[in-house]
């Protein structure tokens, strides 16, 4: 009988990577490992590509051969029998690495839509470093960590296959004065400069839309060119981070960005309507 296949989350996908990485770290060749376990390298092969959705007492097996860590093996094993689930938070943080910044990573394209802030991938140094020292005010250390970690993030726009990215900025984005004028007056700047790249394009949405569209706050989508990997949707709230995988709320965040996306002022539109901003700085 074929194997068979099953809709992947991104859960699912997260359980692959970390399953082939505990292999490789163990130094391990996948003949080695599937031999161990006494299946077929194509039953192991499977697993690590997310194809074959592995259970908790598989996983179980697999992190024991290759001697992973009590915490890492209870999250992953966890991991596993929350694989087929959609619709998380990031209960996992604090022993898998990546997260939402690993599914970012690998998007082919990336639609943002952003109320009070400017996302952190259009984000300068300095209004990052305003906004994160206004979430850990009394620590410069851990600022300084989260400061140098979204600086390597942005240089994800500049590489040979960088994503595409689309971003409607809500007006209210661009008055919030982070770090004061000088800084924002920078920041804006800098959005008109990175809009000038062949893969991001950045739209404004002024007051003057009013309720029709983006009120129901901020989101991110993540697509990706493997048909396999499905789309996924990002929230972030006070009570943790949201991703969205359901096939019918993530239909509901395209047509909601596609609705925003038409509202808002056209490329060249939105490019004099940050400059004008700016000059008032």
């Amino acid at each position: 009988m074929a194997p068979q296949s099953h809709s992947l989350t991104a859960r699912g996908r997260r359980l692959a990577r970390e399953l082939r990485a505990h292999r490789e770290r163990s130094g391990m060749t996948l003949e080695q490992a599937a031999a161990a376990l006494g299946w077929s390298r194509f039953k192991l092969g499977r697993i690590e590509a997310g194809k074959t959705r592995a259970t908790a007492a598989d996983v179980g097996r697999i992190l024991d051969l290759y001697g992973s860590d009590e915490s890492v093996h209870a999250a992953l094993v966890q991991l596993a029998r929350d694989a087929g689930r959609r619709g998380w938070w990031s209960a996992y943080s604090g022993v898998l690495t990546g997260g939402y910044v690993s599914l970012e990573d690998e998007a082919a394209e990336i639609r943002t839509y952003h109320v009070q802030l400017i996302p952190g991938l259009l984000q300068t140094e300095d209004y990052a470093r305003a906004v994160i020292s206004a979430g850990v005010p009394d620590d410069p250390d851990e600022v300084n960590k989260r400061l140098h970690a979204r600086m390597a993030r942005k240089t994800l726009l500049g590489r040979p296959d960088a994503p595409r990215l689309k971003t409607v900025l809500a007006e209210s984005a661009l008055r919030q004065l982070i770090g004061g004028p000088l800084v924002m007056r920078h920041q804006l700047t800098e959005l008109g400069r990175v809009a000038q790249g062949a893969n991001v394009d950045i739209r404004v949405l002024p007051y003057t839309v009013g309720a029709r569209a983006g009120v129901e706050g901020s989101f991110v989508i993540l697509s990706y060119e493997d048909p396999l990997d499905l789309d996924i949707g990002y929230s972030e709230g006070i009570y943790g981070n949201v991703y969205i995988e359901g096939a019918d709320h993530v239909a509901r965040c395209h047509a909601e960005f596609e609705n925003i996306w038409r509202a808002a002022l056209d490329e060249d539109q939105s490019a004099a309507f940050v400059a004008a901003i700016a000059a008032e700085l």
